[in-house]
């Protein structure tokens, strides 16, 4: 069931940044998505669009997207929480339209004030006025595999919140391993279980590395179709709202374990771990992803 290809998500800009202690000028921020869209990345999330009181990081959300270029067959992304934050993001120019809910009421009301359904209530409303705009719309439910407050999340409970998400009708359904807690089976067992809800809409995943097993992860998705998954620039990254919620999966790994695994992805693997390296530069840090500190393997097209 191998997809032959997978597109890649690029969100360091948004959820690789927005956990940095140190300010991240709008300027490095621009230039690191136009980097990405230079070494073959065509979806990126490039901001978000919530109280910069909260989240300090992406309080120049609307400078970040006027400073992009426009480009045929880039998309870029905007995280909104709410209505106040979908306008904010239709007016900024994105092309596509993220909206979060997390499968705990608990965390829920952590990240967005309210719990889990009557986020899902307002919704609908708001991935209609996007689509009314011809923007596209996805929807991450985070903590699909774990709460750091709740604990196990039964497949139940992850069903039960899909299944509404699924009635708001967006263009794409993303589960996010927010925490870093799945493992290879739970990845299988929930896409296995997901499918049967959601019908024809493609599926996204979207996995940590804070317990090691973010590639294995990210393996079980595309040997069970998945085609599209996040990945984040040097494996920054992190919520603000989640205690030990650290890095996402580096690019530059997954791509390195794609190419070798013979799945396309259309992405220069030299480019982005030079952007890697020159991240690392920006935050004045090591990063956690791997491929960056070595010189890429001989032959990695062996498609």
């Amino acid at each position: 069931m191998r997809t032959p290809s997978v597109t890649i998500v690029e969100v360091a800009p948004r959820d690789g940044l927005q956990n940095e202690a140190v300010h991240v000028g709008t300027p490095t921020k621009i230039e690191l998505v136009e980097r990405a869209v230079a070494a073959g990345i065509n979806r990126i999330e490039v901001t978000s669009f919530v109280n910069p009181k909260r989240v300090p990081q992406m309080a120049d959300a609307d400078a970040v997207v006027a400073g992009l270029a426009t480009r045929d067959g880039v998309s870029h992304i905007g995280l909104a929480m709410n209505e106040q934050g979908v306008h904010r993001a239709i007016a900024a120019g994105v092309d596509e339209v993220n909206f979060v809910v997390v499968t705990t009421d608990t965390f829920n009301r952590r990240n967005q004030g309210v719990p889990t359904f009557e986020s899902i209530a307002v919704l609908s409303a708001m991935t209609t006025l996007v689509r009314e705009h011809g923007l596209l719309t996805s929807v991450t439910v985070a903590a699909s595999f774990g709460c750091p407050y709740e604990g196990e999340v039964k497949i139940s409970r992850l069903l039960d919140v899909v299944e509404r998400v699924v009635a708001t009708e967006p263009n794409e359904i993303a589960l996010a391993d927010t925490i870093g807690v799945a493992a290879p089976s739970d990845v299988s067992a929930r896409l296995d279980a997901v499918r049967g809800l959601i019908g024809n809409t493609p599926l996204r995943c979207h996995f940590h590395n804070t317990r090691n097993t973010g590639l294995a992860n990210a393996y079980a998705a595309v040997e069970a179709g998945v085609e599209s998954l996040d990945a984040s620039i040097g494996g920054v990254g992190g919520c603000p709202f989640a205690p030990e919620a650290t890095g996402n999966i580096p690019t530059e790994d997954l791509v390195y374990m794609l190419d070798r695994m013979g799945v396309i992805t259309g992405v220069d693997l030299t480019k982005v771990v030079e952007i890697a390296r020159w991240l690392e530069d920006k935050l004045d840090k090591p990063l956690p992803g791997m491929l960056h500190r070595v010189d890429p393997f001989p032959g990695t097209d062996v498609a």
